[in-house]
């Protein structure tokens, strides 16, 4: 073997990584090929370039650079942002990573000043810092986009005004409850998700940089000055903990599949109720699909990928456990799996947020078929034995009395209103309560589906997206 095959070229030709001193032969190619995680780390450039600049004033502040030696690397992060943000960085075949991209790049833009971007700092507590970076900006952007959701959902809700259907339970009708309620309940759900959001973002507020490999540094290097140039509320504890965990990464993704989870209950409903037994919605045609086939068909294909959007992000967040809970302390290079699918869960949360947006802007209830369907009087029968406990019957008596006018009612195909204005305990003003529109009304309890309550709520409402957009603009 050659003096220069030995020096650390990969099998195919490249030149050496940043590591191969250590080694004699070159890596493989195989071993090139499956290591590399440059194709999706690169997204961390931005987040890269900002800890190395925050780093290099670190290492002035210390007295391991020269004045001259800063402004020469700091020159040549400022070239390479402009050569990422222009779209024009030319990435090398030595290129392991975003990271060794940036390092090599300012090298030849600095010279020997930039062989000394990598001092005191290693691709363990620089990974780990772009990472918090990149959550923290991408968290309190989805946070964003689901209050903007939310926003449609109240408009959505407004715009509803009396109009009422039938609550389900077990798919079955149950009660009837005004759209508005029905809408703004998945607007609390999404509320709990953005304070989820912010939560996980506090706790990913963090700053690593400073921790090295995994024991810290002989240098006198000050940890908490390069988490306040890089804004973190926070500086680490423990260096071994501070390179290895990934816990933000999984609170994050836990946060991003129960938020899926929100969207998918959403787009479910949407799925049923444009279907035509229920058609209790049209959906626009700018969001919906049709078939190659069938020349009638209306698809809501939005919804649909939705809900499969959510078994995706699940399988992210269970992948991502599964994958940490067998890694010693402290770096291991299983961690470098945590990216994919963060990145992935970001995208694809990002982009449902968007179209079911989109979709629940545009969609057109029909109000005549929801109220027919709640018209029924067997969806009055929890009024009907509350009427009798009012006079003293006991409930669970009460319950028994309507249950059985119910079944004779469907036995002998005889109106339920009739059965109630005939029998001796109920007589006609219990039957009024069967009455269409009647038994919304009735829904009084604090949080309730009926008039009243629903208009406390939707002030509440409105009042929460300003506390939450408050929040967000401050945050």
């Amino acid at each position: 073997m050659t003096e220069e095959d030995r020096g650390g070229s990969p099998a195919d030709g490249r030149s050496a990584p940043l590591w191969h001193g250590r080694f004699g032969e070159a890596p493989a190619a195989e071993l090139w090929a499956f290591t590399i995680s440059l194709p999706f780390d690169k997204r961390l450039a931005l987040d890269d370039l900002r800890g190395s600049r925050a780093h290099v004033r670190g290492l002035e502040r210390a007295e391991l650079l020269s004045a001259a030696e800063t402004a020469a690397i700091l020159d040549g992060l400022d070239q390479v942002e402009v050569e990422f943000t222009s779209g024009t960085f030319a990435f090398a075949p030595t290129d392991e990573d975003v990271h060794t991209a940036v390092e090599r790049r300012v090298t030849e833009l600095a010279g020997p000043a930039g062989a000394k971007l990598h001092t005191g700092r290693s691709r363990n507590d620089q990974v780990a810092t772009d990472l918090r970076m990149y959550t923290k900006r991408e968290l309190l952007d989805i946070a964003v986009r689901v209050t903007a959701l939310q926003q449609v959902l109240f408009d959505r809700a407004r715009e509803a005004g009396e109009t009422y259907l039938p609550g389900y339970t077990h798919l079955q009708r149950a009660q009837p409850v005004l759209l508005a309620h029905h809408l703004l309940a998945h607007g609390w759900a999404l509320a709990r998700d953005v304070d989820r959001l912010l939560d996980a973002r506090r706790r990913t507020d963090v700053s690593p940089l400073g921790a090295g490999a995994l024991a810290g540094s002989s240098l006198p290097l000050d940890p908490a000055f390069t988490a306040r140039e890089l804004g973190f509320a926070r500086v680490f504890d423990n260096s071994l903990d501070a390179v290895s965990d990934r816990d933000f990464v999984a609170e994050s993704l836990f946060c991003l599949s129960l938020l899926g989870v929100h969207l998918s209950r959403i787009a479910e409903e949407v799925v049923i109720w444009a279907s035509d037994e229920v058609a209790f919605l049209r959906l626009d045609d700018r969001y919906s699909t049709g078939s190659s086939m069938m020349p009638q068909k209306k698809n809501p294909d939005i919804a649909e990928l939705t809900r499969a959007k959510a078994a995706r992000l699940i399988g992210h967040l269970t992948g991502l456990l599964a994958m940490l809970k067998g890694l010693p302390l402290s770096y291991n290079r299983d961690l470098q799996e945590d990216k994919e699918p963060f990145f992935d869960a970001i995208d694809q949360v990002r982009l449902a947020l968007s179209a079911m947006s989109g979709l629940l802007a545009t969609v057109r209830f029909d109000r005549r078929r929801m109220q027919e369907a709640a018209d029924s009087p067997y969806l009055a029968a929890t009024d009907l034995a509350e009427w009798l406990v009012r006079r003293g019957t006991p409930f669970r008596d009460a319950h028994a009395l309507v249950g059985s006018l119910v079944r004779d009612s469907l036995e002998r195909n005889i109106d339920l209103t009739e059965l109630v204005a005939a029998h001796p305990a109920l007589g006609d003003e219990a039957a009024a309560l069967c009455a269409p529109g009647v038994a919304v009304t009735r829904r009084t309890t604090r949080g309730a589906g009926g008039p009243v309550e629903v208009a406390r709520q939707l002030q509440k409402f409105q009042q929460q997206l300003e506390s939450q957009s408050g929040r967000l603009r401050e945050t």
